[in-house]
């Protein structure tokens, strides 16, 4: 008898200890706030975020990623195509990849941003209207 409750005792122990009581998972408490919300004129598909977390990228139903600077501010928009169905940004954030289940395509799109400048009221010497070329260089020893 002995023997059979010591038994029981070590079941119920190992049931404790493993958690065999539990029902679900333990959880804890979320708040959560709604930080912005997006207006579009079409619905979306897909998005994703670049790696430095300053661009979102929104696939919408017709054809286009909307690009976003901030959480409100649009920087650009591109005509990818109404067959496109899924986004992602590549490993730095000037590689966009584009699937295309329909036509069994993925492409691969390097994307460049050009940031404008004001220089409006800039002291500068020479004709205002001068060619201006500039020169990389990227091998130096």
């Amino acid at each position: 008898m002995k023997l059979k409750m010591l038994a029981w005792i070590m079941v119920f122990t190992s049931l404790i200890v493993l958690g065999g009581f539990s029902t679900g998972r333990a959880s804890g408490a979320v708040e959560w706030n709604i930080y912005s919300t997006l207006k579009l004129d079409a619905a979306p598909i897909d998005m994703a975020i670049s790696p430095d977390g300053r661009r979102l990228f929104v696939l919408t139903d017709q054809g286009e990623v909307l690009v976003y600077s901030s959480a409100t501010n649009i920087e650009a928009t591109l005509n990818v195509g109404k067959n496109v169905d899924r986004i992602k940004i590549g490993p730095q954030e000037d590689t966009l990849i584009l699937t295309n289940a329909r036509d069994k395509t993925v492409q691969i799109v390097t994307l460049d941003f050009i940031q404008n400048i004001n220089i409006s009221g800039s002291p500068f010497k020479g004709p205002e209207n001068a060619a201006v070329v500039v020169a990389v260089f990227d091998d130096f020893q």
